[in-house]
């Protein structure tokens, strides 16, 4: 009798455990939609950054080359690129870069490679303390991946 009840028990368990709920792919984001308008004021964020704001999400693009290499993140790129565009100012920050603060040191990639990055998605203008480097789009905590 008692074997019969544990059977039980162990067989009414596996479908509770079967139901613990996936981990969510992050949301995807492309450079075409990380700005709605520019204006005498700048770029604007569109809605969809502004509502990703704060949570996970993957894009794809280009590693622009890195300004050393002990660094721990890049520039994310449209299309590939032979220099850093991150020496801008915020007037000057162009519309189809982005920052990838990486969660931990990995080996950069060709910046004709085509990657993806996925990270946590942050807007607004901030200077980097380490590097005096201005960004308004940002991913941390991030990791890539080449494609």
């Amino acid at each position: 009798m008692r074997i019969t009840i544990t059977r039980r028990l162990c067989l009414a368990a596996l479908p509770l455990m079967a139901v613990r709920p996936a981990l969510a792919a992050p949301a995807e984001l492309s450079f075409g939609e990380l700005y709605s308008a520019f204006s005498a004021l700048g770029l604007q964020f569109s809605e969809k950054v502004q509502r990703l704001t704060g949570q996970q999400v993957g894009i794809q693009g280009f590693m622009a080359p890195p300004l050393k290499a002990e660094a721990q993140f890049f520039v994310l790129t449209e299309i590939p690129m032979a220099l850093c565009p991150f020496c801008s100012t915020d007037a000057d920050w162009p519309d189809n870069i982005l920052v990838v603060y990486l969660d931990r040191k990995q080996t950069f990639t060709d910046p004709n490679q085509p990657i993806r990055a996925h990270g946590l998605l942050e807007r607004g203008s901030w200077t980097d303390p380490d590097t005096g480097f201005v960004s308004q789009l940002r991913l941390r905590g991030a990791r890539f991946e080449t494609l």
